[in-house]
This record gives C-alpha cells, sequence and structure tokens, in this order.
C-alpha cells in the first residue's frame, strides 16, 4: 500500500508541476526568467538535468535501497521530458544539438531501469535487449545517415509515444516489484514492451521516409488493418480483430494530420477513403453478420451501406458546404460509428446488437454535428496530454491481450465512444461557420 501511495504521490505531482509550467510558460515572466537562468532551463541543460536524476534514481532504488525517494525522482525526471520541449517551443531555443539530445537522455532515462527490472524477473529480459539494440542503432547509426541525408533526425510521434509509455512501465514495474501477490494475470508489461518494440521500429523507418509520403503510407496501412481484421474475424477472434481496427484509427488519425502538415499524393484521399470503407465497414459489419441470428446479414447489410453513403456524402456534399464549420461532421464520423459497433459486438447478443448497428448507422447517416476528434478536440489538448492518451490506448490494447477479458474491453470502447460523442456534439454546437 505504501508503494502505492508513492507513486500515485509522485505521478500526480508530476502532473500538477507539468501543468502549471506548460500554462506559465507562454507568459513573459517565466520566458524572460528561462532566457536569465539559460544555464539552468536551457531545454538541452534540462535533458542533462533529467538524465542525471534519472541516474540518481536507479542508483538509490537499486543499490541503496531507498525506493521511495528514487519513485518520485525518477517520475519528476519523465516529467521533465515534457518540459524541455515546451521551453524549446515557447522560448525559441530548440537546435540541431537538441534533436540529437532529447532522444539520447529519454533512452538513458528508462532504458537502465528496465534492464535492472529485467534481470529481477519482473520483464522479459530478450524482449527488453531487443529494444535497446533497436534505440541504439537508432540513436548512434540511423542518426548518422539521416545527417549525411540532411533530413531531420527529431523524433516523431512513434517515438514520443513510445517514450511515454516507457517511462510509465518503469513504474509499473517498481509497483509489480513491491506487490508480489498481484495476479500473474495482470502483469502486461511484457506485451507492453513488445508495443514498445514496434513503436521504435516505426519511429525508426519512418524518419527515411520523404514528409509527402506519410499520409498516403499511413491510410494504407490502415487498409491492411482492415485485411487483417477481416480475417481475423473469420476465425471468431472478434477481440483481436478489434484491437487491429483501433490501430487502424489511430493511423487515420494521424494520415489526415501528415496531410495537412506534409501534403500527399493526389492518390492519397481515394486511398483514405478505401481504408475507412474497409476497416470501418465491412470489418464492423462481416462481424455483425457472424455473430448469428436469421437477420443477421439485413443489418450487417444496412450498416455497411450507411458507411458507404456516409463517406460518398462527406466527399461529394459535405466538403463542398460553406454553412458546415471547419472540423466538424455532418453525422457521426465512421470510425466512431465502428466503434460503438464493434464494443457492441462484445457485450451483446442478438437482436440487442442488432440495435446497436441500427443507432450507430443512423447516428451516421443524421445530420447531427460532431467535432473531428482530430482537427478540432486535439487541438484544444496540449500535445503531450495527446501523446499520453496515445499511450494509454496502446496500454489498453497490451491489458486486452494479457487478460483476454472482451467483455471489459466491449465496454471501455463503449464507453469511451458515448464519451466523444457527448464532446463531439458538445463543441460542434459552439462552432460557428
Amino acid at each position: 500500500m505504501e508503494r502505492i501511495l508513492v507513486i500515485a504521490f509522485s505521478v500526480l505531482f508530476g502532473l500538477g508541476f507539468f501543468v502549471w509550467f506548460s500554462q506559465a510558460i507562454n507568459r513573459p515572466p517565466l520566458q524572460n526568467f528561462v532566457h536569465r537562468h539559460l544555464w539552468l532551463l536551457h531545454p538541452n541543460a534540462v535533458c542533462c538535468w533529467r538524465a542525471a536524476m534519472a541516474v540518481a534514481a536507479l542508483f538509490l532504488y537499486f543499490f541503496a535501497g531507498f525506493e521511495n525517494i528514487a519513485i518520485p525522482l525518477f517520475t519528476f525526471a519523465a516529467m521533465l521530458d515534457g518540459i524541455d520541449g515546451t521551453i524549446a517551443r515557447n522560448c525559441e531555443l530548440g537546435s540541431k544539438l537538441g534533436e540529437w539530445l532529447d532522444p539520447l537522455c529519454d533512452k538513458l532515462t528508462y532504458l537502465p531501469p528496465l534492464i535492472f527490472f529485467a534481470y529481477a524477473g519482473i520483464i522479459s529480459i530478450t524482449e527488453i535487449w531487443i529494444l535497446v539494440g533497436i534505440e541504439l542503432f537508432g540513436q548512434f547509426f540511423a542518426r548518422r545517415v539521416l545527417n549525411l541525408m540532411k533530413i531531420s533526425g527529431a523524433a516523431n510521434n512513434f517515438g514520443k509515444i513510445k517514450a511515454i509509455i516507457c517511462f510509465g512501465l518503469v513504474i509499473f514495474c517498481a509497483l509489480l516489484d513491491e506487490i508480489h501477490d498481484i495476479p500473474k494475470l495482470y502483469n502486461f508489461g511484457d506485451e507492453v514492451v513488445a508495443a514498445c518494440i514496434i513503436l521504435a521500429s516505426a519511429s525508426i523507418i519512418f524518419k527515411f521516409i520523404p514528409n509527402w509520403l506519410y499520409a498516403d503510407i499511413l491510410s494504407t496501412l490502415n487498409f491492411c488493418c482492415g485485411i487483417i481484421s477481416l480475417v481475423l474475424a473469420y476465425n471468431y477472434f472478434f477481440a483481436w480483430a478489434i484491437c487491429v481496427i483501433i490501430v487502424g484509427q489511430l493511423l487515420d488519425l494521424f494520415d489526415g494530420r501528415m496531410a495537412d502538415k506534409h501534403g500527399g499524393t493526389r492518390y492519397g484521399p481515394l486511398m483514405d477513403d478505401v481504408a475507412d470503407f474497409v476497416s470501418f465497414g465491412m470489418a464492423p459489419a462481416y462481424m455483425v453478420f457472424l455473430s448469428g441470428g436469421d437477420y443477421a446479414w439485413l443489418f450487417a447489410l444496412i450498416y455497411l451501406g450507411t458507411v458507404g453513403f456516409r463517406l460518398i456524402r462527406f466527399v461529394l456534399v459535405d466538403k463542398k458546404r460553406t454553412d458546415l464549420p471547419a472540423g466538424v461532421f455532418n453525422g457521426l464520423p465512421s470510425p466512431a460509428g465502428a466503434m460503438v459497433v464493434l464494443g457492441g459486438t462484445l457485450v451483446a447478443e442478438p437482436p440487442l446488437l442488432w440495435v446497436i448497428a441500427m443507432v450507430s448507422a443512423g447516428l451516421m447517416a443524421s445530420h447531427l454535428r460532431f467535432a473531428h476528434f482530430g482537427r478540432l478536440i486535439i487541438k484544444r489538448i496540449p500535445r503531450p496530454i495527446f501523446f499520453v492518451m496515445c499511450s494509454i490506448q496502446v496500454i489498453v490494447l497490451a491489458f486486452v491481450f494479457k487478460t483476454q477479458n472482451v467483455r471489459l474491453f466491449g465496454i471501455i470502447i463503449l464507453v469511451s465512444m458515448l464519451l466523444y460523442m457527448v464532446i463531439g456534439r458538445r463543441m460542434a454546437v459552439d462552432q460557428r461557420p
């Protein structure tokens, strides 16, 4: 119990400090203070401070036996990972050295304790060394090649999400290290490490891809997720199929942001629509069909037709409307509609599932307005908080893989979609053309 309280206090204190600093740095007094004390608060100096704090925490935890001092120290060091970037952006102190130093300090912060926890038997030794190898390859070889190619080696979204998950994993391991009687079922650290390996690999690969291809590649990967989910559903692995579609949703969320930021090819919008139809139309409809019942085929067909109608209306009508505010959907967006149906397949049997499918279809075909999650809602969320949200989603997937509690998974999905619909409706109503 003591360890839980220490962790809770450390996390709440760190988050409180980060929220305060993120708001205060937008004002001239703190910006001026930073410029007067660059030896202490320059982003590169903050990187070094947090790496030093992490080393001190490592010694205190594993060698000196002061675990309850080490945990707050490490947690604060992890929070400083968001502080240095905030300072760099708001005080215009970014540099090439910072692009190299920031990820290096990240690795020096979370990799050593993860290695120690692996040899303590809490997480997989093999997986940790694979992660270490990928991280070192990215830091010392891939970045050198990128420098020769005159390509920025700054951290991308995959790398930032991976770093947040790794920081959280260290805290989770500290909890498991104390609570030995926790059910083994809930020790899903290995699944989280596997997710970090995937994200670390994606972070390196995407650094070598031209920016203008990002959106198309992400749409293609979303399409692949839809195909994989159909295969999994055919074999009645519904929870796995839904996890793959959630990955497709993350990709779909980022492809629009990448298209806005870097552009894309002329086939990008078409590929995006095809991917959405497969991942958010065909896959959920097929699961409704497989759920059984004499009329399952009819409700699956109605849902699929509604998704097609929704996408066509968006392309041919909604995009050309001048009375529709930017970032507002006419009707529930198909990714959200898909998640409503998919959550229903895990918690409801026919005919209740059919009712859920019809409610989702009705909302998609309606003229009720919902805010775009990526273009409106996320923009009001601080970037670090957004990355934390993405990290939580990855961790939830890892938890589902470990526990295989599909009903709980379905409830989480439905509650999340209800929360989105309430917030999305509220924000859409507040928008003006």
